[in-house]
């Protein structure tokens, strides 16, 4: 199996540690402008074939059927890059978020669709882990009653990306750069998650707001019009059970307290867990002769895998025809599609958006 990294930054190097644990031997190549960048990764990957372009990378071999294409760059250069790799005949697994905008989407979905190749987006980092599974299998026990309440927070006090966190990366706060702040950077694996757990077949997005507090660290010399607080009330519809409300909280920047929750509430019980710390339990409560009482739930064993490993671990198991994790194509499109849906309601005065959501290409646990 050949991967062709495009980029050879931080997020690159991830894939190429990842490829290592795929369950076949992956012959490397990387693409990057940035002569620094090629030569910081040879020190980690010595070896691999580099290249100065990725157009000159693609066109360097002709395809084989299970090549990947692993789109590591800003957001802004996501769209230009996953068309000529798709084109070029080859699967494209592209980081988060899939692109900037829905014409951007649209282009890459069609181009993956009319070269029968796949198109994965790295929002599924989260998917699969034991407690994640664990959530899932309590859900769908039907132990819980009639599901009808999630809580989903995450709410960080100081972690923006370009500031405090990879401030070496001020691009983030650039929504020409990023197409967003926290919803286009966290939304993805929000969302993946949301959906993972709940299985809805629509969204309705009733209800949406973008915040940006202000601190004395925000910068003055560079561009920063992201948000870095966002919330929204939806209803997931699923089929053939009770719709259910979700109050969703995301924010890198806040003057609130902390607080991180996500919790499902039904009729006979509910299940709590901290989404993205798997080292965290998870939690039923139920009620015991007119008492609540709180118990962990039994977890399925952990996988030896990391989260860094998931997006092109996953995706590998789509293109051999598996069964995976793995959003692709029309999937993945979905998601970004929610993404952009919650951004329109809070830009149009909270003007209600309804999303239908596809459930082929995508394992059942």
């Amino acid at each position: 199996m050949r991967i062709y990294l495009i980029g050879a930054g931080v997020i690159s190097r991830t894939h190429a540690e990842a490829a290592a644990k795929l369950p076949e031997p992956a012959e490397l190549r990387a693409a990057d402008p940035n002569p620094n960048a090629i030569a910081a990764f040879l020190e980690k990957f010595p070896g691999v074939l580099t290249f100065g372009s990725a157009q000159d990378m693609l066109d360097s071999e002709p395809p084989r059927e299970d090549d990947v294409v692993i789109v590591g760059t800003p957001p802004f250069a996501h769209v230009q890059l996953a068309v000529a790799a798709l084109k070029s005949g080859r699967h494209v697994l592209c980081e988060k978020p899939l692109a900037m905008n829905m014409e951007e989407a649209e282009l890459m979905l069609a181009t993956a669709n009319a070269h029968s190749r796949l198109l994965g987006c790295c929002s599924v980092r989260f998917k699969g882990m034991h407690h994640m599974e664990a959530t899932k299998r309590i859900v769908r026990s039907g132990e819980l009653g009639d599901i009808y309440h999630m809580t989903f927070v995450n709410k960080w006090e100081r972690s923006r990306s370009g500031i405090e966190y990879q401030p070496e990366s001020p691009w983030f706060l650039d929504s020409s750069k990023s197409g967003g702040g926290v919803l286009m950077d966290w939304g993805p694996y929000d969302m993946s998650a949301l959906l993972d757990v709940l299985d809805p077949v629509a969204v309705d997005i009733e209800s949406a707001w973008l915040a940006k507090p202000v601190t004395s660290a925000d910068p003055a010399d560079l561009p920063f019009d992201v948000e870095t607080h966002v919330g929204a009330s939806m209803t997931f519809h699923r089929n053939g059970l009770p719709s259910v409300h979700v109050h969703y909280e995301r924010a890198s920047c806040a003057h609130g307290k902390e607080y991180v929750r996500a919790e499902i509430e039904g009729t006979r019980g509910s299940v709590s867990w901290t989404p993205f710390d798997s080292r965290q339990p998870v939690y039923i409560r139920q009620d015991q002769e007119g008492k609540l009482a709180e118990h962990m739930a039994e977890m399925p064993p952990r996988l030896p895998t990391t989260i860094f490993d998931h997006p092109l671990l996953h995706f590998y198991q789509s293109v051999k025809g598996l069964p995976s994790f793995s959003n692709v194509n029309r999937r993945a499109f979905d998601h970004f599609l929610l993404i952009r849906a919650l951004y329109d309601c809070a830009q149009t005065g909270m003007k209600p958006q309804t999303i239908t959501i596809h459930r082929d290409q995508e394992v059942r646990s």
